[in-house]
């Protein structure tokens, strides 16, 4: 499996390892799960994006997700899926999957994959549960509806901003979906000297907040479609298009990391209720998602063997 070379194996047990401290100290019961072993099943969950009964049923189905683990079912069961539950919850409660998000970019960037060349902004709505068939009968109280185009959407936004060289993301905040994509964008930056920000139409009029008012920031909004359209023809207008079509091929680069999320994890619809706990999901699926796409730039060739 390539995320076997992939992962920064080492560093994030490192990170992890002083919090972690399973209640189970031998003895009566079960005998306490290693970090390593759990922090294999919890990657096991974002890449297949199984519930935690799913994924305990899943390791025993199949060899190759049990010598990922390190199970050998002759000797040892896999552990249940309450021990996962308690894990992620583990996770959740520290913010570490905030700090697995930053270590992985820190290993990116000591293997050379610095990013420091400019940041491209953008959101995504991640649809939730609108049912309410439930134990408190209504829809969580932390997800809003908004409308895209013609279409009313129910959940929440991740909003990134990757860096504009390799299109790995940097930075990220998790809000309703109602939540405008240029209320949140000063928390997305960089912060170099003179960073180069590119983005969509709809962040139109984000030089004048006052978040980002006094920044040396250089700017690259796109035009609203119809601003060009309506110009008089001439040299002036191809001008205007060529220019926004080189803007738009470098915008194109913050799509991969939804893309690797949406389709590739399959990571379409939030799983839990709250905020809190789906973006801290997030931070895992992005994490990830950036050692997917910096594979063919750190030397591992084939294709991502989920």
């Amino acid at each position: 499996m390539e995320m076997e070379t992939l992962v920064p194996w080492q560093r994030l047990l490192d990170a992890l390892v002083p919090l972690y401290f399973p209640k189970s100290k031998g003895g009566r019961g079960r005998p306490p799960v290693g970090l390593e072993r759990m922090l294999r099943i919890y990657f096991l969950q974002q890449w297949y994006a199984l519930a935690d009964e799913a994924l305990e049923d899943a390791i025993y189905d199949s060899q190759s997700l049990q010598a990922f683990v390190g199970i050998d079912l002759s000797h040892e069961s896999v552990p249940d899926a309450t021990t996962l539950l308690k894990f992620r919850h583990w996770l959740e409660k520290h913010k570490l999957t905030m700090t697995l998000f930053r270590e992985i970019n820190t290993s990116l960037h000591e293997r050379g994959m610095v990013m420091r060349e400019g940041t491209i902004v953008d959101a995504t709505i991640i649809a939730a549960a609108s049912s309410t068939k439930n134990k408190d009968k209504k829809r969580d109280p932390e997800m809003h509806q908004t409308k895209k185009g013609n279409q009313w959407y129910f959940g929440m936004k991740a909003h990134i901003g990757v860096d504009a060289a390799y299109g790995l993301v940097h930075s990220l905040e998790g809000t309703a979906a109602n939540e405008a994509d240029i209320s949140v964008t000063h928390k997305l930056l960089q912060g170099t000297e003179g960073e180069e920000v590119y983005a969509d139409a709809g962040y139109v009029g984000i030089e004048k907040r006052p978040e980002v008012a006094n920044k040396n920031i250089q700017w690259h909004v796109a035009k609203k479609r119809g601003q060009v359209k309506t110009m008089e023809d001439g040299e002036k207008k191809d001008l205007v298009k060529k220019v926004e079509k080189i803007k738009a091929s470098i915008r194109a680069k913050v799509e991969h990391p939804f893309h690797v999320v949406k389709n590739l994890f399959r990571h379409r619809k939030a799983r839990y209720r709250g905020l809190e706990k789906n973006t801290a999901q997030l931070f895992s699926l992005f994490a990830l998602a950036n050692l997917v796409l910096a594979r063919r730039a750190l030397g591992v060739d084939g294709k991502v063997a989920f």
